[in-house]
């Protein structure tokens, strides 16, 4: 019977001690360790590295994934340093990458660069949640496909991650070596922590652990050559997206919002978070514009129309198209095929590849 999450959790922490400290003795017991989660034989460890410890804890960083790689029921291990108490001065986390870090680069402290083997990296973001950005983000993946470029997607919002039912995936990805093999669906190559959990398990993690998976899917999956990778970032301007802008070279950012006013708010927000850790904005796309009744034909803009086309001009920045709020796109996420692919020639499958199009064009320039 395979070891419960709880025994195997234990046992790990036991292995641990194993480990030296950069002051002597194990890292347990001098209490560095701030945190260790295990599912499905993926482990996250998260140890206290206050910045003047920082090059010395990279070697104890190392010892232990190491270690953990090596433990019976563990695929793959992540290992981060966390500091819970800020050197007075210690850089704007909004425009200073961590110490050994080079903005826009992506490289971490050990010279490791993530998606080197990726042409262009997109993000897909907004400034709040339920504008439905995850929709943009597969859709525009499956565009990409079906153009004939070899595209990846990640599903970087851990919290709420959506793509296995997007894609209509129900199956872990296969793990070769200490590698996990990206989930192919529809042309593309795919990665989520929805593959890997059940729709309905709580991913209650705190960021250190949240880094360590999106550093996995970004740096220990066997993605291969591809012309494009898109990131569907989580809602927000938090770790996640730093994270990406400071360790990968992200060719730009798409911002998706609703045309409301309040929904504009948290976009702009999303625009100036990439503006200063200098990634481009590709543009801004106003989603759920107006809806089309699918029995009387009769058009409505529930929430308003042409907002975002306006907070475009107004911040400078590329208007990309709207996308109506149509019923047949909805059905089509739900059931685990973009309206891209399940209606081609759809009002929703038409906006999203004139989108594409000018996505593409914009970051192959």
């Amino acid at each position: 019977m395979a070891e419960s999450t709880a025994g195997l959790q234990a046992s790990l922490m036991e292995a641990l001690r194993g480990v030296a400290g950069p002051d002597g003795g194990d890292i347990v017991s001098a209490g560095l360790v701030d945190g260790l989660q295990a599912k499905d034989g993926l482990v996250h460890l998260a140890l206290r590295a206050e910045r003047a410890m920082v090059g010395r804890m990279e070697r104890v960083a190392a010892e232990a994934t190491a270690l953990l790689k090596r433990q019976p029921g563990v695929l793959n291990a992540a290992v981060v340093l966390t500091s819970h108490r800020a050197a007075p001065s210690a850089p704007n986390p909004m425009t200073e990458p961590p110490p050994g870090v080079r903005r826009g680069h992506g490289e971490d402290p050990q010279g490791a660069k993530f998606l080197s083997s990726v042409r262009r990296v997109v993000a897909v973001a907004s400034g709040k949640g339920g504008v439905g950005k995850s929709t943009v983000s597969v859709n525009l993946a499956a565009c990409f496909a079906k153009m004939g470029l070899r595209t990846g997607l990640v599903d970087a919002d851990v919290h709420g991650p959506s793509m296995a039912r997007m894609l209509g995936v129900n199956r872990k990805p296969d793990v070769v070596g200490k590698m996990m093999q990206p989930v192919r669906a529809f042309g593309l190559s795919a990665m989520s922590l929805g593959f890997l959990v059940p729709e309905d398990q709580a991913m209650i993690w705190r960021g250190p652990m949240v880094m360590g998976a999106l550093q996995q899917m970004l740096g220990e999956t066997e993605w291969g050559e591809l012309d494009v990778m898109v990131v569907d970032l989580p809602p927000g301007t938090g770790d996640a997206q730093l994270t990406l802008a400071q360790r990968v070279v992200v060719a730009g950012a798409v911002i998706v919002s609703t045309p409301q006013d309040i929904a504009l708010i948290d976009a702009r927000r999303g625009v100036a978070m990439f503006e200063k850790v200098g990634v481009r904005i590709l543009g801004l796309v106003e989603n759920m514009s107006v809806f089309h009744c699918p029995h009387c034909g009769h058009s409505s803009p529930i929430f308003g129309h042409g907002g975002a086309r306006t907070e475009a001009l107004r911040l400078g920045v590329p208007f990309l198209g709207e996308v109506p709020l149509l019923l047949d796109v909805r059905q089509a996420g739900d059931a685990g095929q973009p309206i891209v692919l399940a209606a081609p020639e759809s009002a929703g499958a038409l906006a999203f590849r004139s989108i594409a199009k000018a996505v593409w064009e914009s970051v192959d320039k």
